[in-house]
């Protein structure tokens, strides 16, 4: 693998960049750079600010001077491959674009950004599918393996105008899944608190737990199968995994959910489709414009292979 040295750079923050997080705003200027190397050159205060160490949660001010030292990042191409295919299906999965937005129709199976190994996410392919937006960022994330709504600010503002939403519950998200079993009838929220942590193989995951971070998610059933159940769900607060984790605590865990889901009912359901990804969709969003205020309502259709899957259950 090849690599080259950036040299020293400073950085004079204005207004575009006021606000921004100091490890968000190294994440999106260095791709290329693992994520572990961005943390570990803030931590040992190599990046500093008006000639100060900072920890990675300070927020850029403008007339901040950052100073970034020489840093080493990946040039081989190999591994900076663009797929066409992916391209073409994420411009045809666009629900909705202006000056200020860009929402689509994520598919499953794709990340909302790189790392851990993956060269490209939506954010990256966006990036190079539109070379003349100079500012485009993710205003939330969703499950790799889930598909549905998601939404990229092309402004500042607007991220700035949809992260305070998000902060005051103004943003509400819809989602349907498909679980195992008959969901109970009187089951229509859960309220368990959720603790991440990290396993010896260093992967993540979500458990309940009283020392974890308060979570609500509320259920409505859509239709009854003969051992499964189509749920709508309105998650209350935005934890990781939290549908999963909760319909997991419900005794219903969704259908071909590799971390959280259960082996041994997906291999005893019937599956003529051949699908073998994570049921959950996030299916519809409602917010403020950032621009003028104006309520919106954006709604992703199901997939074809999510939809023939429930055809082939009728």
């Amino acid at each position: 693998m090849k690599h080259k040295i950036l040299p020293i750079s400073i950085v004079y923050i204005n207004k575009d960049m006021l606000n921004q997080r100091i490890d968000n705003f190294m994440h999106s200027r260095f791709k290329n750079v693992p994520k572990s190397m961005i943390y570990r050159i803030i931590r040992t205060g190599k990046i500093r600010i008006n000639k100060k160490r900072i920890k990675p949660h300070y927020k850029l001010k403008i007339g901040d001077i950052l100073k970034i030292p020489p840093i080493k990042i990946s040039c081989d191409l190999k591994h900076t491959f663009f797929p066409l295919n992916h391209a073409k299906n994420l411009l045809n999965s666009i629900l909705y674009e202006d000056n200020y937005l860009l929402i689509i129709n994520k598919p499953s199976g794709i990340a909302v950004h790189g790392g851990s190994g993956l060269s490209f996410g939506i954010i990256e392919y966006f990036r190079k599918l539109r070379p003349l937006d100079k500012f485009l960022e993710l205003v939330h994330r969703i499950d790799r393996e889930t598909s549905g709504v998601l939404i990229l600010a092309k402004k500042r503002t607007s991220l700035i105008s949809l992260h305070t939403q998000l902060r005051e519950k103004k943003i509400k998200k819809e989602y349907i899944a498909l679980v195992h079993g008959l969901w109970p009838i009187h089951i229509k929220k859960i309220s368990e608190p959720l603790l991440k942590i990290r396993l010896k193989n260093k992967q993540k995951i979500v458990l309940i737990d009283q020392k974890g971070k308060p979570s609500e998610t509320h259920f409505q059933i859509k239709k009854k199968f003969s051992s499964s159940t189509l749920l709508s769900i309105v998650p209350k607060t935005g934890r990781t995994h939290q549908i999963r984790v909760h319909t997991l605590h419900a005794g219903h865990p969704i259908l071909f959910d590799k971390r959280y889901g259960k082996n041994s009912l997906d291999h005893n359901i019937k599956n003529n489709t051949g699908i073998n990804r994570l049921l959950l969709h996030s299916s519809g969003i409602h917010f403020l414009h950032p621009q003028n205020g104006k309520k919106i309502y954006i709604k992703a259709p199901l997939d074809i292979d999510f939809q023939n899957y429930l055809n082939n259950m009728i």
